[in-house]
């Protein structure tokens, strides 16, 4: 059975940083290509952040570029997101994803992705 499990999240003050974690069982971690997306209230599911298994590519939403940073260790089957400077605009529920690699779709389409975290809130205030 596929797990995905997260941790971090929480509320914090606008400026202020929050580390996210996704660690992994019943896949083959290193096979897997990552990702971070968020869902706000009213709003549709959207790609931040995915990053290739080896993490030789990375690609980031604009609207998080320069802010937030996608990492993973394959020894502890586990992904990151590392989010500074955040804005109350980042205010979601974040979600990781994880999928085989695929050429044909972009690895910040929700819909292409299998397997999903069960979500934690981020929440940044003014």
């Amino acid at each position: 059975q596929v797990q995905l499990v997260q941790s971090g999240g929480g509320l914090v003050p606008a400026g202020g940083s929050l580390r996210l974690s996704c660690t992994t069982s019943g896949l083959t971690f290193e096979e897997h290509q990552m990702g971070w997306f968020r869902q706000a209230p009213g709003k549709e599911r959207e790609g931040v952040s995915a990053m290739t298994r080896a993490g030789l590519n990375k690609w980031y939403a604009d609207s998080v570029k320069g802010r937030f940073t996608i990492s993973r260790n394959n020894d502890k089957d586990t992904l990151y997101l590392q989010m500074n400077s955040l804005k109350p605009e980042d205010t979601a529920t974040y979600y990781c994803a994880a999928r085989r690699d695929n050429l044909y779709t972009s690895p910040l389409d929700p819909l292409a992705y299998n397997y999903w975290g069960q979500g934690t809130q981020v929440t940044v205030s003014s």
